[in-house]
């Protein structure tokens, strides 16, 4: 072949491959371009929907929404919200946008409830990129405003709680308090202690930008939805803390006391039904909070010198060791002297021969220090620790106090002297009602809780199983001091805690209140305490009540004892305790 013929044939041959290449070319972008837009179509669909949708619905994908607090009612059955979610909005201003701000604020203060005047000092700033208007504004009238097309004014959705249950233990429940993006945070209560589960995870939004902020659209984006919070079912009955907070808020009222609180629980299980602090808070409307003090709990937070309900443990302690029984005699001078301190019964009274039963009806002082030197200083420390006295419960409650018995530490004998009823130490509501619990119990000491489980947006639940963290005293000392505090009720200090047609275990203690700058205690002030469990043989609840100085009561019997009997009567009736006596 000749070299003229063979140029046109290469010639064709490379416009040949050119056209195959751009060909080739051609398909492998149609193929990418159809990849791609099959991805945004389907794969990415969710997201460009949330991309494509309305400031609102953003939010509700990339914001989740608050777990509920439950509570659950024995009559029927079902579970009713203590705290839930509702819809809030933001209402906000870009002053410099604004070209009449008077007029703004004529069409947007009725709408508000605002006085003009205000609205205007806000808006009439020329070089303002931000003011915030209102908060918690309803969304019907967000809808109104958007109506009227308000130059420079826009709106934010956010999140809010909702309290349906009023009057059922503020404390209990806590409250939230949104931070500077607008997310609710627990403070207190519940809602602090399993903030992080309530929370639920925020869903994000990453993506590439162009220079003027805007989102590039066939650029790579992840989309994370929101995770919502989970729910919180308390152990709480509904019924039962309603009828708790009812009476703890009278007695309050009736013996002019600075505080009260109950708490009622399952001494088989640790399990709280009621719980409840009077003076109290709604925690849906804190504006006319002056105290903030009222936020705390007091059953779980305040730690004080419980008086003579501590003599229950000393005993139990005392039988346990085998130093004493029932029908265990001393002789009571009525004055113990000690280490250079005098120590009288609450009577002053000298009784001669007690049996440690008239110890206990009697609530003798010198009694209990008998019992304590029966088992040693070093025996009856372990005994306290063993019945869980200086330690948190961890019941899932913040900000919970340890209590203090750092003082059987020291030398000397009038510490364990006083600390044998229940002075000299300090012990939070919670701790005692566990540890009667364990009297009650067989001597069994269960850790105590207030959720009963956790359900998760997944389906997924968790159940809060009973407890054991230990045996302070075994089933026959458990047996004998519930006989005694029997007879307490029935022939002591507890007569009005007692309740027609059932055997009462209780005990009073009305306790001195000690200084808090220097040493010694108030002259006037008083902490009284009725403590106990019914039916003694097969108890269905184990119950505190607790007043801080009731100025028209000098003494538990006449006023801690009198709402312990008024809620044990309801408790028994509501649970269908059969009685056992006439």
């Amino acid at each position: 072949m000749n070299q003229a013929l063979a140029r046109p044939l290469r010639s064709e041959r490379k416009i040949e491959i050119r056209f195959w290449v751009f060909t080739a070319v051609l398909f492998i972008a149609g193929a990418i371009v159809i990849l791609r837009l099959g991805k945004l179509q389907i794969l990415d669909h969710q997201m460009y929907n949330v991309l494509a949708s309305d400031q609102h619905d953003l939010q509700t994908k990339l914001m989740p929404d608050r777990g509920r607090i439950l509570i659950r009612d024995r009559t029927d059955g079902k579970l009713y919200p203590l705290a839930s979610n509702r819809e809030a909005w933001l209402v906000y201003a870009t002053p410099k946008n604004m070209t009449d701000p008077v007029k703004v604020a004529q069409a947007l203060a009725p709408l508000l409830g605002m006085q003009e005047v205000d609205l205007i000092s806000k808006l009439n700033k020329p070089d303002d990129p931000y003011e915030n208007i209102a908060k918690d504004v309803p969304y019907d009238t967000v809808l109104k405003i958007k109506e009227l097309r308000l130059e420079g004014i826009a709106f934010a959705s956010q999140n809010a709680r909702l309290y349906p249950e009023k009057n059922m233990g503020g404390q209990v429940i806590g409250l939230v308090t949104p931070d500077d993006q607008g997310n609710l945070i627990g403070r207190y209560g519940v809602e602090s202690s399993y903030q992080e589960i309530l929370a639920g995870k925020p869903g994000s939004l990453i993506g590439e930008k162009d220079a003027t902020g805007r989102r590039l659209i066939f650029t790579d984006q992840v989309f994370r939805e929101a995770v919502n919070g989970a729910d919180i079912v308390l152990t709480l009955d509904r019924s039962i803390q309603y009828k708790a907070c009812e009476l703890i808020k009278q007695g309050v009222l009736d013996y002019e006391a600075d505080n009260g609180s109950i708490i009622v629980a399952d001494p088989e299980t640790g399990a709280i039904t009621a719980m409840c602090s009077y003076p109290d808070f709604d925690p849906g409307d804190l504006k006319n909070i002056e105290d903030v003090g009222v936020f705390n709990n007091q059953a779980v937070f305040a730690a004080y010198e419980p008086g003579s309900v501590f003599k229950a443990i000393t005993m139990a302690s005392g039988i346990e060791a085998g130093k004493v029984g029932p029908k265990t005699t001393y002789l009571d001078t009525g004055l113990e002297e000690i280490d250079d301190h005098k120590i009288k019964n609450s009577d002053g009274k000298a009784n001669g021969v007690q049996t440690m039963q008239e110890v206990m009806e009697k609530s003798l002082n010198t009694g209990t220090i008998f019992v304590q030197r029966q088992l040693g200083k070093v025996a009856f420390q372990q005994y306290v620790k063993k019945f869980g006295f200086g330690e948190k419960t961890e019941i899932g409650l913040k900000p919970e106090a340890a209590g203090n018995i750092s003082s059987l530490d020291k030398k000397g004998n009038i510490w364990a002297a006083t600390a044998s009823f229940g002075q000299g130490i300090t012990a939070t509501p919670i701790q005692m009602v566990a540890a009667y619990g364990a009297l009650a119990n067989q001597g069994k000491l269960m850790k105590p809780y207030i959720v009963s489980e956790i359900d998760y947006p997944d389906g997924r639940k968790e159940v809060t199983e009973p407890k054991a963290v230990g045996q302070p005293i075994s089933s026959r000392a458990s047996r004998l001091i519930s006989g005694m505090l029997v007879s307490v009720v029935e022939n002591g200090h507890g007569k009005k805690a007692g309740v027609p047609g059932y055997w009462v275990a209780a005990k009073t203690g009305t306790a001195q209140v000690a200084k808090t700058n220097g040493v010694g205690y108030e002259a006037n002030e008083i902490k009284a305490t009725m403590l106990g469990y019914a039916p003694a043989d097969d108890p269905k609840f184990v119950m505190l009540v607790k007043f801080d100085n009731p100025r028209k009561s000098d003494w538990a019997e006449t006023c801690a004892a009198p709402v312990f009997g008024s809620m044990a009567s309801y408790i028994l009736r509501y649970l269908d305790v059969k009685p056992t006596r006439d």
